[in-house]
């Protein structure tokens, strides 16, 4: 048995950051109904890369954050898909949205009419910027939030502009916190019996992350600098290149800095009291950089690496996609699987990073193809015939 096994979860959210937290609630034993636009559904369909295969082509932007769902397809703007939505949410224990605000209550689908409906349905919303302050109405995606929540001001070379990280950061973590907002809510209606309406910006999330960067400003009103693959607040701790062009990461504490300095050959610095501290090395930063940067820049990276690991210093090197995917404790981990799909045959995908002892681990399925589910979903969860299925579809309803 998985861990959330008979939970069912209807998602009415599209895109990105929603769509993931429901793929890994989905992965761990929930039944996630996606509810799509007919015709179209969710908008990232469209979205590139797009996976050939012998029958066609999907997107692999979808695959990646909707595996192991059931897709119907419901036309929230005919009073016949409403219902359908209003008849299922009286059934589901969670209903996710990521409409702007107001959208679903001008349909009479938010948590004011669904409440009524079902007490113990745990709804939330996620938004951009929340369903209340100045920015409520307000558009954004990922990267607007990483510019305004601080992450992109932070991130980047010294002296240089504003980078923005390699990966949706704003969305992915945002997905995290819908999340462990469901868990949370969840765990609440147990105790009181009562459902309720969690309310997820994206902003929020993202200015929420900012945590020692704030802790900073707090204690000493710094505003920190962009320093690269530096900390602000501990030395060494960057990426550093090697005789061979490669990069390698090393962050180390004041125990590992005499060891690291034996290693590379740094007698004097390592017999350099002043540097035995972090405190110290802060304080000396362009001296202790320069000298590593000297010394690494005579090592090629493998060289390196081995030195600072037998040594015991926390290194690693600086990995490219395909790296990653190919490495060897990615691979013993079984991060990398795969699933079968209709259109594209066997498919690779990440797994759920999860391993559970007591339950099942996570599944991975294959995403659903549009509307695959629609008419199971309705016979099995609302007793609708075949004639009435078909009335629906001809009404444009579903």
């Amino acid at each position: 048995m998985k861990p959330l096994e008979g939970l069912t979860i209807l998602d009415l959210s599209r895109v990105l950051a929603c769509p993931f937290a429901t793929m890994l609630l989905a992965e761990m034993g929930a039944e996630v109904i996606k509810v799509e636009q007919p015709g179209s559904g969710d908008e990232t369909r469209s979205f590139e890369p797009f996976a050939e295969g012998s029958d066609g082509s999907v997107s692999g932007y979808y695959m990646a954050c909707n595996r192991s769902k059931r897709s119907i397809t419901v036309n929230m703007r005919h009073e016949e898909g409403r219902r359908i939505i209003r008849d299922l949410a009286a059934q589901a224990d969670v209903l996710v949205e990521n409409f702007p605000v107001g959208t679903l209550a001008r349909r009479g689908l938010d948590w004011a009419s669904m409440e009524k409906i079902n007490p113990r349905l745990v709804y939330l919303s996620c938004t951009g910027f929340g369903q209340s302050g100045p920015y409520a109405k307000r558009k954004g995606y990922d990267t607007v939030f990483q510019a305004m929540g601080g992450i992109m001001g932070l991130t980047g070379e010294r002296g240089g502009g504003p980078v923005k990280p390699g990966l949706p950061v704003a969305d992915l973590s945002s997905g995290l916190w819908v999340a462990i907002a469901i868990l949370a809510a969840l765990q609440g209606r147990a105790r009181t019996g009562k459902g309720g309406h969690v309310d997820v910006s994206m902003f929020d999330a993202q200015v929420s992350l900012l945590t020692i960067a704030a802790a900073r400003h707090f204690a000493l009103g710094e505003v920190p600098p962009r320093l690269g693959t530096e900390h602000p607040g501990r030395v060494p701790s960057a990426s550093f290149r090697c005789a061979d062009d490669r990069y390698l990461h090393i962050t180390a504490s004041d125990q590992h800095w005499a060891p690291l300095c034996a290693a590379l050959g740094l007698n004097e610095l390592g017999a350099d009291e002043g540097l035995a501290t972090n405190a110290g090395r802060v304080a000396r930063r362009e001296e202790v950089m320069a000298a590593l940067t000297e010394a690494m820049a005579r090592l090629p990276r493998g060289e390196a690496f081995a030195r600072l690991d037998g040594a015991g210093v926390p290194a690693g090197p600086v990995l490219a996609l395909d790296e990653v995917l190919s490495d060897e404790h990615v691979q013993a981990r079984g991060l990398v699987s795969s699933f079968d799909h209709p259109v594209l045959g066997r498919f690779p995908a990440l797994k759920t990073p999860l391993r559970f002892e007591g339950w099942e681990n996570p599944e991975l399925r294959r995403p659903p193809l549009l509307g695959e589910d629609t008419e199971a979903v309705l016979a099995q969860r609302l007793g609708l015939d075949a004639a009435r299925i078909a009335a629906l579809k001809e009404a444009g309803a579903v």
